[in-house]
């Protein structure tokens, strides 16, 4: 029996997709705390239960269990609270995937402080814009040569920090850091072990906001997404029931902290399962063969990458690997084309399950244990959250009919995990969150048997020739021909047809550019779905222009078609 799990859900087991959907249930006490009410019970209850199994390219690794994650993010709470960090505070953090992120967050989480997770990717123009739209009290950032040149060009444009904190390479306290900033591992150790859980004022509520996202939107500003502290335990759904985490067993996400995503699968719902986190710190380019080894040498039990990463580990020589430890894959972050799961069922006799959401909430939609993986089909919906697919009328629309994917009832009940608003913009959250239903923007269709399958964002759907085209169908009629590793489906401007399909290709390994491998994969797309589908122009790339959180930016791609200069 979970322990925690039992706290917060009536029912953990159920016989069927329709019972887990009707009868499911996440009671959110009044002043749930994921730090206290996680974190610490688990070290009270399970003292030596690991939590968190951590390794990087360099040969290093660190076993974490509750108790040491209780004690140390005490001490941290304890000398950030010297430092002047309270309940409300902001603090941003470019950590990657060190070990001290997870001490960190649960330290925020203890004071009260709100945490904004960034990547360490972030230009100096990027890092200003987020510490002085949220008005950041104070950045936490490792000592790596490129992230802390970005933050000294941002820091005097930023008045309202106040606080610079680095996590060195080195684990010894006292190592050096530069005049104006202060050793992360030097607070930890100096500081006291001895902390009480704030009462009255000081203490949290679910109302108060712990998470900040600057959402990786593929248009536009990153926007800053608000979820409260009763956010963690929406991600029961994502860890439990689509990831599939056991207790006590490995689960491995790769994602950087600065991504949603690592807060779908490498902290809250996972840690609430009693599942330990594998996090494999991996540096500079994404390396298939690595991230392979180390699922073999450690024997991971879950497993969840975006489709990207399956793509290109299909390019290794899997059977060099032992996956046979791995009890279920799944996918999210770009929709996942059925040519990629069904190869990677042929290569290790298990297929993806897919799941499907965004920065503001947990999973939405996904192949949970008892939905059959249909490859190309994001699965079915999640219960709590009552989606549903909507026409531009507001509508109901049939099977069938492209809709977009709503969060409906929110006036009679807001779902666990949902986030709140935008922060500091209430315009936006009055149009996204204030009326009935949540509108993502992002399209879909629902078979007869309650299997959704993506078509693409609203404003990436091409309209040619009287004609609407979803970039997903064309992709992944693209990405099944071996010549292309990855693709873009955009639209194009056309004197006659208005716009016409291109397909922006990065090819496979043994594949060159040329005139006749175009024309055979025009074909190719003609042979497998409408005709009149086919993309018209091919550009062939080294790399398709991504979000941090790996999303491919198609409106890059239009926006330079057009003649136009990106802003980001």
């Amino acid at each position: 029996m979970n322990h925690i799990l039992n706290k917060y859900c009536p029912r953990i087991e159920f016989d069927s997709y329709q019972d887990f959907f009707e009868n499911f249930q996440i009671n959110v006490p009044e002043d749930f705390n994921f730090a206290y009410d996680v974190v610490d019970e688990w070290a009270q209850v399970e003292p030596d239960k690991r939590a968190l199994l951590w390794c990087d390219d360099n040969g290093a690794e660190k076993t974490l269990t509750f108790s040491d994650i209780s004690a140390l993010s005490n001490r941290l709470a304890n000398a950030l609270s010297g430092l002047g960090i309270a309940k409300g505070d902001i603090v941003l953090c470019l950590l990657r995937q060190r070990w001290e992120y997870w001490v960190t967050a649960t330290a925020l989480c203890k004071l009260g402080a709100t945490i904004i997770p960034a990547t360490t990717q972030l230009t100096t123009k990027d890092i200003v814009y987020r510490l002085n739209a949220s008005g950041a009290k104070a950045v936490v950032a490792i000592d790596d040569d490129y992230v802390q040149a970005q933050l000294a060009g941002a820091v005097p444009d930023c008045p309202a920090l106040q606080l610079q904190i680095v996590v060195e390479q080195s684990e010894i306290p006292g190592a050096e850091a530069a005049a104006e900033k202060l050793s992360w591992h030097s607070l930890v150790a100096q500081a006291s072990e001895a902390w009480q859980r704030p009462t009255g004022a000081a203490a949290t509520s679910n109302d108060d906001i712990m998470l900040i996202y600057f959402t990786s939107g593929t248009t536009g500003l990153a926007k800053m997404c608000m979820h409260n502290f009763a956010h963690p335990l929406g991600h029961i759904i994502t860890a439990k029931y689509w990831q599939q985490v056991q207790e006590n067993k490995l689960h491995c996400s790769v994602t950087d902290s600065g991504w949603a995503k690592f807060g779908w699968g490498k902290i809250y719902g996972q840690w609430i399962a009693g599942a330990c986190i594998f996090a494999y710190d991996s540096i500079g380019r994404f390396n298939p063969h690595n991230l392979l080894e180390r699922i073999s040498r450690y024997q991971v039990t879950t497993f969840c990458v975006p489709p990207t990463m399956y793509r290109f580990m299909l390019q290794e020589d899997l059977s060099q690997f032992d996956l046979s430890s791995v009890a279920n894959f799944t996918t999210a972050g770009e929709p996942l084309n059925a040519d990629v799961t069904e190869r990677w069922q042929a290569a290790t006799g298990k297929l993806i399950r897919e799941g499907f959401g965004q920065s503001e909430g947990p999973v939405l939609l996904a192949t949970f244990p008892w939905v059959e993986p249909r490859p190309g089909s994001m699965g079915k919906p999640s219960p709590l959250l009552n989606i549903q697919l909507l026409n531009s009328a507001g509508q109901l629309t049939e099977d069938g009919e492209e809709g977009s994917i709503c969060v409906t009832g929110l006036k009679q009940c807001w779902p666990p995990g949902l986030f709140v608003g935008y922060y500091k913009n209430p315009e936006q959250t009055a149009e996204a969150v204030g009326g009935e239903y949540y509108d993502l923007h992002d399209v879909a269709w629902r078979d007869p048997d309650g299997y959704y399958t993506f078509v693409g964002r609203n404003d990436d759907v091409i309209k040619c020739s009287g004609y609407r085209i979803g970039p997903f169908e064309v992709e992944s009629a693209l990405v099944a021909h071996p010549a292309v590793l990855e693709c873009a489906i955009t639209a194009a401007p056309d004197e006659v047809r208005g716009n016409v399909v291109k397909a922006t290709i990065v090819l496979a390994r043994g594949f060159e550019p040329s005139d006749e491998l175009t024309r055979e994969l025009q074909e190719h797309v003609k042979a497998v779905t409408a005709p009149f589908k086919y993309p018209r122009i091919v550009e062939y790339v080294a790399e398709l222009p991504k979000t941090i959180g790996g999303k491919i930016k198609r409106a890059q791609i239009r926006t330079e078609d057009e003649g136009g200069q990106w802003q980001e």
